[in-house]
C-alpha cells in the first residue's frame, strides 16, 4: 500500500493514539503506593512508627493522599465542598476523635504540627514564594487597598449576626459577642482565648466559661468557611468574571520593560532546580526569623505580620536579585505541591475537634453561624469589586480568612478555594486583621455594656 494513500494516513494516525498513563497516588503507580503505604500502615499497629518527623511524615503521607484522592474523585464533594482538602481535614480528625489511629502516632502527628513547627515551616515558604512569585506592580497597587476589603467584610458579618440573632430571639448581644466576634477575631491562640480574657474581665466572668462558648463557634465558623471556599471556587469556574483564578486584582498598566521582565521570570520560573529550591528554603527560614525579631521589638504585631511586611518591602523595592525571587517562587512551589496534604491531615489531628462542632449543633447556632461567615463573604466581595479586586479573591481572602482559624485555616480554605498563592492576603486577614478585632471587641464591650 502506498504510504501516502488516505487509508495508509489513517492506520498511521489511529496507531498514534496518546499512551494512557497509569493510575497513580502521590506521584507513583498505585501498586507501589499501596505497598509503601502497607508497610507504614504495619509498623503503626506493630506500635513501631518511627518517633517525630519520619513517623509522622510518612503517616500523614498515607492518610492525606487517601483522603485527598477519596474527596477529589467523590461527586459533589469534589465539584461543590473542597474536594480533597475538606475530607482530609475532617477525615483526620474522625480518626483521632474515634480511636482509630494509636494514641502514641496521633502525639507524634500533634508534636510535629505544633512543637515541631511544621505549619511555620509551611507557612514560610508559602508567604516568601507567594509575594516573590507576584507581580511587582500588582503587590503596590493591592496592598493600599485591602484594609477596606477586610473592613467591609467585618461590618457586614457582625451586622447580620446581631441582625438575626435579634429576628431568632438569641439575643442581639449574645450573637455578636459569643458568636460573631469570635469567628472574626482570628483563631483560637490569636483570637478566642485573648478575648476570652477581654470579656471575662470586662464583664466580671470567669474567661474559661467565656473560651468554651466561643470555642463552639469558631471551630464551626472556620468548617463553614472551609465549605465556603469549595463553594466559591465552583462559583467562580461558573461565572467567569467574579474570579481572577487566583489573582486579586488585575494589573491593566506596566511599562514595557516590567512586562519583558514579568515574561523572563515566569520563564525561569518554569525551569525548576534542585539548588535553586535549597536556596529558596534558606531564605523563606530566614525571612521567618526576621519576622520574629521584628516581633521582639514590637510584640504588638504577630511575627506572621512582620514577616510578611519584610518580604513585600524587599519585593516592592527590588533588594533581591531576580533569580533569588526564582528560588523562592520554586522553593514555594514544590512545598505546595508535596505537602500540603500532609498538612492538612495535621490540621485535622491536631487544631479539629469533632466533639467541640458537634456539641454546638442547634438550629439558632447554626444559622448565626452561617450569616457571620456568609456576611464575611459578602462584604469582603462587593468592597473588593468597589476597589477593583475580583470578588471571588477578595471574598476567600479578606472574608474567609478572617472568619476561620487563623494559619491553619488559611490553608485549609485556599487549599479547598484552589487559591493557595493568596496565602499573603490571608495571612494579613488572620494577623493584622485578628489584632483590629481585638481593639473592636473592646469598642463594643464598652459601648454595650
Amino acid at each position: 500500500m502506498n504510504s501516502d494513500s488516505p487509508a495508509a494516513t489513517l492506520t498511521t494516525e489511529s496507531s498514534a493514539k496518546p499512551e494512557k498513563r497509569p493510575f497513580a497516588i502521590y506521584g507513583m503507580p498505585w501498586a507501589y503506593f499501596v505497598i509503601f503505604s502497607a508497610l507504614v500502615l504495619i509498623a503503626l499497629y506493630l506500635g513501631k512508627l518511627p518517633q517525630g518527623m519520619i513517623g509522622a511524615f510518612a503517616l500523614m503521607i498515607v492518610i492525606g493522599a487517601v483522603f485527598g484522592l477519596i474527596g477529589d474523585k467523590t461527586p459533589i464533594i469534589n465539584t461543590f465542598l473542597g474536594g480533597g482538602a475538606v475530607v482530609i481535614i475532617f477525615g483526620s480528625a474522625a480518626l483521632s476523635t474515634f480511636a482509630v489511629i494509636p494514641k502514641y502516632a496521633l502525639e507524634t502527628m500533634t508534636t510535629f504540627m505544633k512543637g515541631g513547627g511544621f505549619l511555620d515551616f509551611y507557612i514560610a515558604a508559602l508567604i516568601t514564594g507567594s509575594i516573590m512569585g507576584m507581580n511587582r506592580e500588582l503587590l503596590k497597587r493591592a496592598a493600599v487597598r485591602y484594609l477596606p476589603v477586610i473592613l467591609g467584610g467585618v461590618a457586614v458579618s457582625l451586622g447580620l449576626c446581631a441582625l438575626f440573632g435579634h429576628l431568632t430571639g438569641y439575643g442581639a448581644k449574645k450573637a455578636l459577642l459569643f458568636i460573631s466576634v469570635p469567628i472574626m477575631g482570628g483563631g483560637m491562640g490569636a483570637g478566642a482565648v485573648p478575648l476570652s480574657k477581654i470579656f471575662g474581665e470586662s464583664l466580671g466572668t470567669d474567661p474559661a466559661t467565656m473560651l468554651s462558648v466561643m470555642v463552639p463557634a469558631v471551630a464551626l465558623g472556620n468548617a463553614m468557611a472551609i465549605v465556603a471556599g469549595g463553594l466559591l471556587d465552583r462559583l467562580g469556574k461558573t461565572v467567569r468574571f467574579l474570579s481572577g483564578d487566583g489573582e486579586l486584582m488585575r494589573v491593566k498598566s506596566e511599562s514595557e520593560k516590567d512586562l519583558e521582565a514579568q515574561k523572563e521570570g515566569a520563564g525561569e520560573r518554569e525551569r525548576f532546580d534542585l539548588v535553586r529550591m535549597g536556596a529558596g528554603l534558606f531564605i523563606a527560614t530566614c525571612f521567618f526569623a526576621a519576622g520574629a525579631i521584628l516581633n521582639k521589638f514590637f510584640p504588638a504585631v504577630h511575627g506572621y505580620a512582620w514577616m510578611i511586611l519584610s518580604v513585600a518591602f524587599v519585593k516592592i523595592l527590588g533588594i533581591l536579585p531576580a533569580r533569588f525571587e526564582v528560588c523562592s517562587w520554586q522553593w514555594f512551589q514544590f512545598v505546595m505541591t508535596n505537602l500540603t496534604g500532609v498538612l492538612l491531615v495535621g490540621i485535622g489531628i491536631a487544631y479539629t475537634d469533632l466533639q467541640e462542632v458537634y456539641a454546638a449543633f442547634s438550629a439558632h447556632y447554626l444559622l448565626l453561624v452561617f450569616v457571620t461567615v456568609f456576611g464575611a463573604i459578602i462584604g469582603a466581595g462587593f468592597v473588593g469589586k468597589l476597589v477593583g479586586f475580583f470578588p471571588i479573591e477578595a471574598a476567600v481572602t479578606g472574608g474567609l480568612c478572617m472568619a476561620n482559624m487563623g494559619g491553619t485555616g488559611d490553608v485549609a480554605v485556599l487549599s479547598a478555594s484552589r487559591r493557595m498563592e493568596l496565602m499573603p492576603f490571608a495571612q494579613i486577614s488572620s494577623r493584622i486583621g485578628g489584632a483590629f478585632m481585638l481593639i473592636l471587641s473592646s469598642v463594643i464591650l464598652q459601648i454595650l455594656s
